[in-house]
């Protein structure tokens, strides 16, 4: 699968990549310090480099910031 570079409206750069047919993964690139984010495929197209950058920019705004636990380590004191 490819992989598509593009710019947010903050000027932020992101690396689009098709993990998989129903997830793909938004990786920061380049000075740009905000976490990976991890997002549905749209379900009408399997290559990033078919979509707009409104549609690019849609996703990254719909993301998951990093993936964070919902239950407690059993494992913390």
């Amino acid at each position: 699968m490819a992989h598509r570079k593009f710019t947010d409206r903050d000027g932020r750069e992101w690396e689009v990549r098709a993990e998989t047919r129903r997830e793909w993964l938004l990786e920061p690139v380049g000075e740009n310090t905000e976490r990976r984010r991890n997002v549905a495929a749209p379900g009408y197209e399997k290559d990033p480099f078919e979509l707009s950058q409104e549609e690019l920019q849609h996703l990254l705004d719909g993301g998951d910031a990093g993936s964070r636990r919902a239950v407690r380590s059993p494992f913390k004191d």
